[in-house]
């Protein structure tokens, strides 16, 4: 990303004056702003809601984010979660953290999601190796995995639509 002001949008600083605002400005607010959209009780059972959801949370990161929406049974969100962070182009994922979370937020549903720094949504063959081990895990806890959305640049890839869950 560049530090060049993008034309049009300010942000206000501390001071309380306006300055254009830089890329990462942008995404700082647009985050807040789906924030705000998706507050607890966001039903998350259309596809799309997910990935436009994870689109605007992973979209920019430079590094592998591994991220989880914890939901309760009728697919409600209760928690978005970061939970590991890799480099450029890869994450370690342990399920057993998964889990916990899982079980700590009493949730019934999960729905996974990662990012591809690269900019490429392609599912890997590592990426359907642990979402098939993490739907192995949460099973064992009576806990689903209803999707697992991948980010790459401005697109986005759900296993779930490929038949692979």
């Amino acid at each position: 990303m560049t530090d060049e002001p993008v034309l049009g949008l300010y942000v206000r600083s501390s001071t309380k004056h306006y300055a254009p605002a830089d890329a990462e400005a942008v995404l700082a607010a647009a985050k807040q702003i789906v924030d705000a959209k998706m507050q607890r009780g966001t039903c998350f059972s259309d596809p799309k809601i997910a990935a436009e959801f994870f689109l605007a949370k992973l979209g920019g990161a430079e590094r592998e984010v591994f991220a989880a929406v914890m939901l309760d049974s009728r697919h409600r969100l209760i928690r978005y979660t970061e939970l590991f962070y890799g480099s450029i182009d890869g994450a370690e994922v342990h399920p057993r953290e998964v889990v916990k979370q899982a079980l700590r937020l009493n949730a019934a549903a999960v729905i996974l999601a990662h990012n591809h720094p690269s900019g490429d949504p392609e599912p890997s063959a590592a990426d359907r190796v642990v979402t098939a081990r993490l739907k192995q895990a949460l099973a064992l806890v009576d806990v689903r995995v209803i999707d697992h959305v991948i980010v790459g640049g401005r697109q986005t890839v759900s296993l779930a639509e490929r038949g692979w869950l």
